[in-house]
């Protein structure tokens, strides 16, 4: 579609000026073509300076998340799609994936309208305020493995949000980035088992992350445990793209290298459990415990209250304060 080739011209070169008459030849278009198409990017929100005899630049000011503007920033021939606003990106991969999708599509939203998080509960997804993705994985590895998946995600989240800012990105087992002990992303990975080989026919891995605080803050029932990268828009600038391209390059840097985890030392470092009260939800019970240790396959050890010792690959744990 031309919108797409002039918009990709335009976010390559962005803040630069380029000629109409030489982006039409590129294109193989005429002048008027790429006139029409830069008045319906205007309409769809971009920015675009428009100069005689210099041609088109997309503005600085111009902060709109698009596939282009992401590719800029990650080098992995990737399949990304951006969405304005859709209910969940894992339920619509989940049903691409069942169509035959390949791997290494991606898509992104900038809002969720029936977001999901782990345990069947609701993920906030507002507009404007964060970034919602999901990775389609078809992984040749047991399914007991896939946890794996969950913690490379981790580590690559916290490692891209400390490229863009200035926090300190830790890990709350097994799959939520906090920021001065509030949580600032939730992961969520699913997947379909093949029975017959007990391996994964398909991976979703579900990465939600509060870019800045919604207007008039978080809902009241998170509000006390939330946070964002960012305390305002105006810090986030231009950083969404640069943020969600560098977590892609650092996951996809893991997942080409898994047989080696060597991610996985990060993954402990950045532990903010380790020798802290918890308490454990595991098969409809709560269990208080101290959270000991997490080894090399990033299971947790915890203690429970009477003394016993449990090492746990999956589950959901909390911070008792």
């Amino acid at each position: 579609m031309i919108k797409d080739d002039v918009l990709r011209e335009l976010e390559e070169n962005k803040g630069q000026y380029i000629s109409g008459s030489e982006m039409a030849s590129r294109l193989g278009v005429s002048r008027n073509a790429i006139w029409k198409t830069i008045k319906t990017l205007e309409k769809k929100g971009y920015i675009i300076d428009s100069v005689p005899r210099l041609g088109y630049a997309l503005s600085d000011k111009s902060d709109i998340l698009s596939s282009f503007s992401i590719e800029k920033h990650t080098k992995y021939p990737l399949n990304i799609e951006v969405y304005d606003t859709i209910p969940s990106t894992n339920t619509e991969l989940k049903a691409l994936a069942e169509d035959g999708a390949l791997e290494g599509l991606v898509l992104v939203a900038n809002e969720q309208t029936l977001g999901r998080g782990r345990m069947g509960k609701k993920f906030y997804s507002p507009k404007n305020t964060g970034v919602y993705l999901s990775i389609l994985l078809r992984p040749e590895i047991p399914a007991d493995k896939a946890l794996y998946l969950t913690t490379m995600a981790a580590v690559a989240t916290a490692k891209a949000i400390e490229d863009v800012s200035s926090k300190k990105a830790g890990i709350k087992w097994v799959n939520d980035i906090y920021i001065d002990d509030k949580k600032v992303c939730g992961i969520l990975t699913e997947s379909n088992l093949n029975i017959e080989t007990n391996t994964l026919d398909y991976v979703i891995v579900g990465i939600g992350i509060n870019i800045c605080p919604p207007e008039g803050s978080f809902p009241s029932d998170i509000k006390d445990i939330a946070t964002s990268v960012f305390e305002n828009s105006k810090d986030a600038h231009n950083l969404k793209s640069k943020l969600v391209g560098h977590l892609l390059d650092y996951f996809f840097d893991f997942y080409t290298d898994s047989k080696t985890n060597k991610y996985v030392d990060e993954y402990i470092s950045r532990s903010m459990l380790i020798g802290r009260d918890i308490t454990v939800f595991q098969n409809n019970q709560s269990l208080n415990a101290k959270a000991l240790a997490i080894d090399k396959n990033c299971r947790l050890q915890v203690e429970y209250e009477d003394g016993k010792t449990k090492w746990l690959n999956c589950g959901e744990v909390s911070i008792r304060v």
